[in-house]
């Protein structure tokens, strides 16, 4: 939202969609503040930009996530790039490891 107002000088700034936008930013960088260690607080980034991936690319992040968690434990290592927000299959049932 930022973006748009900078590259284009008559676009109307809007404190609402800005805040909106924002928030989510400023909320992460204050709970990174807990993470407990540098590779927590990287960890923590990691997570974070998946789910906002998988929002990005139309999937409810929680389903995502839900989704991931049953599979993961049963999935090769070497095939973790299925597990991406762009290629998962949320329609495939796969075992109850939760």
């Amino acid at each position: 939202a930022l973006v748009a107002y900078v590259d284009n000088g008559y676009a109307e700034i809007d404190n609402n969609s800005a805040e909106r936008s924002l928030r989510p930013i400023a909320l992460g960088r204050k709970n990174y503040l807990f993470a407990g260690s540098v590779a927590g607080g990287e960890r923590a980034a990691v997570l974070y930009s998946i789910l906002g991936t998988a929002k990005l690319n139309g999937i409810n992040p929680n389903d995502y996530l839900t989704a991931v968690l049953k599979r993961i434990g049963n999935h090769p290592i070497n095939r973790v790039d299925e597990l991406l927000p762009w290629n998962i299959d949320l329609s495939k049932q796969s075992g109850d490891a939760i």
